[in-house]
């Protein structure tokens, strides 16, 4: 039993993970500027990738956009390895296996993460941006891969704490912390997959991408609270408690 609710908890975790990979991307800090990003990468101008695409264009798009998010991929996954060894030292170190310390350290890190999305107080050390700028894009696939390894260390205001997040996540459950942040990657990928052909869609979701943003804010600071009180077992338990009298009730 006890196996069944660690692994549930850890499905709960991995899809809060994605979602928090989406609310990065759809955040007010990088959607508005995804065509933008997307013109520098392929050479291709922002008219022509938001009007009709014909097969040559959508290519460039596609294989630019691999390029891009396997830099992405690299710097966000390696950062998240980093953490689950830290926070696997750290447990061995001070707390042996429980790592209760470490959970309430990333639970009060996440609500405070979660109350700076939202908007509902203020950090000035997030709000800089440290992102490497390229005055000119070195040529080809390369440099997309170059420009992607900058975006991931530029850690911009709304990505920086949401990611930071998982980190703590990650670091709070080494032994499962690299799922952590390869989820996060794919919650981030897959909107802009489908965005870079349907990219006259974003103005409809800038519009009310800050809306999305406080609601996955709010998420945030219940998951941190979640992880500071201990109440991920006692949630996990009650959703097998209602999977399994809904499959008992199948088999009556």
């Amino acid at each position: 039993m006890v196996g069944i609710e660690s692994d549930t908890a850890l499905i709960v975790g991995l899809f809060l993970a994605i979602g928090a990979g989406a609310l990065s991307f759809l955040s007010p800090c990088v959607l508005p500027i995804f065509p933008v990003y997307m013109s520098y990468i392929t050479g291709i101008s922002v008219k022509e990738l938001q009007g009709k695409k014909n097969a040559k264009i959508r290519s460039q798009l596609l294989s630019h956009s691999l390029f891009f998010l396997l830099a992405v991929s690299l710097v966000f996954i390696s950062l998240g390895a980093s953490a689950s060894f830290l926070g696997k030292w750290a447990q061995n170190l001070l707390l042996g296996d429980s790592g209760l310390f470490i959970q309430r350290i990333a639970g009060v890190f996440i609500i405070i993460m979660g109350m700076f999305v939202a908007g509902w107080i203020t950090i000035p050390a997030l709000m800089k941006e440290k992102r490497f700028r390229y005055s000119k894009k070195p040529a080809g696939y390369l440099g997309t891969f170059f420009v992607g390894l900058g975006f991931a260390a530029g850690w911009t205001p709304c990505i920086g704490p949401i990611f930071g997040s998982i980190l703590l996540l990650a670091a709070s459950n080494p032994g499962h912390g690299i799922f952590y942040t390869i989820m996060y990657v794919i919650g981030f990928s897959l909107p802009y997959l489908v965005l870079i052909f349907f990219l006259g869609s974003t103005k409809w979701i800038v519009r009310h991408s800050r809306v999305i943003m406080k609601i996955g804010a709010v998420i945030m600071i219940i998951m941190g609270l979640v992880l500071f009180f201990g109440l991920m077992p006692r949630i996990t338990g009650f959703l097998l408690d209602i999977v399994q009298d809904t499959w008992l009730s199948e088999l009556g």
